[in-house]
């Protein structure tokens, strides 16, 4: 069995963000996880070529990169694809769903791939391919190779693959013997009576955050503008992406009382951008909090800013963002923080 191996500028040895707007390019044989993988299979299929694109480049130029992408796939008459695997990684897993989708829509063969359950690319994409759990990060790398092989084969000899993978999410008809209303009371009724019952649709789980104790007194309070809405300066000087944001950006409010196209924008792809970009106070409301402070009815606003975009970021970075900026701010005595989103 012909393989094409899908993966980003890093695992190509190329580097990390100071490379990731890498055009697509193809390589005959493995590369990088490439070859543990051919390993993995041994001789079962063969990894005859790799296809490579930088993580910003694909996501910033999805219409264009994915049939670029896809062209070398079918380049290498492919009889299966994987990709990644991606780990916890949100633009390398969005890219790597979408090349799933393509492959499995246009080439309609078998894609395999690997990611972390709170990877954004699993729930939009999990549907056109057999997705392995994994890991957090490529330090389970050893674990993830094995698990994406052991899939490989089953499909390589032709056998059912029913287990490995994150459900696919597909919905199927079928009769039941009791109509949903007496299916939910029956559940209802082993819930009252603390028996076990399997429901017929799992719910997500969320954290739960206790809410901080309210402000005694807020025109004593020292206030600070948060937002994943993307507001950054005009330019985007820190490139944030527009999609599965690997960083947040800091910026100061210094000589700012209101934005205008020639002073800020917004860097996020998941709304339209035109009335954030003719006032960006619509999304950070520098504006109204200046007046307020100026009025007494606020102590001060904090002199930076911080921004990221919440579009398909992953939850374990949107914590590691908000911990390094609540430390920051607790640092700088900042009572409360009034965080907006799009």
């Amino acid at each position: 069995m012909r393989i094409v191996h899908y993966i980003n500028q890093f695992y190509a040895g190329y580097g990390g963000e100071e490379k990731a707007d890498l055009r697509p390019e193809k390589r005959d044989g493995p590369v990088g996880p490439g070859a543990a993988l051919s390993t993995a299979l041994g001789g079962a299929g063969q990894v005859v070529g790799t296809v490579v694109c930088g993580d910003s480049y694909f996501n910033e130029n999805l219409e264009t990169a994915t049939p670029e992408v896809l062209e070398m796939i079918s380049s290498f008459s492919p009889d299966l694809v994987i990709v990644g695997p991606a780990f916890n990684a949100g633009r390398y897993g969005m890219a790597c769903g979408a090349v799933a989708k393509a492959v499995d829509e246009k080439l309609g063969i078998p894609v395999v791939g690997g990611l972390y359950e709170e990877n954004p690319g699993l729930e939009i994409y999990k549907r056109h391919g057999y997705f392995v759990p994994t890991g957090n990060s490529a330090a389970t790398m050893r674990k993830a190779v094995p698990d994406i092989a052991a899939i490989v084969k089953k499909l390589i000899n032709g056998e059912a693959v029913t287990e490995g993978f994150f459900e696919k999410g597909l919905r199927t008809n079928y009769f039941a013997k009791k109509r949903g209303s007496t299916r939910a009371v029956d559940m209802l009724l082993m819930k009252i009576a603390g028996e076990d019952f399997t429901t017929e649709y799992p719910m997500p789980v969320f954290d739960r955050v206790p809410p901080g104790p309210a402000i005694a007194d807020m025109s004593k309070a020292r206030i600070a503008l948060v937002s994943s809405g993307g507001p950054v300066p005009k330019g985007n000087p820190d490139r944030i992406e527009s999609s599965s944001a690997s960083k947040y950006g800091k910026y100061s409010l210094t000589g700012i009382d209101v934005f205008t196209p020639e002073n800020g924008e917004t860097a996020h792809g998941g709304y339209d951008p035109v009335y954030a970009n003719q006032a960006l106070d619509r999304v950070l409301p520098v504006d109204v909090v200046k007046e307020m402070v100026a009025a007494g009815e606020i102590g001060s606003l904090h002199e930076y800013w911080y921004s990221t975009v919440g579009n398909g970021t992953a939850v374990a970075d949107s914590k590691k963002f908000a911990t390094a900026i609540a430390q920051e701010l607790l640092g700088d005595n900042v009572s409360c923080v009034i965080l907006t989103s799009t």
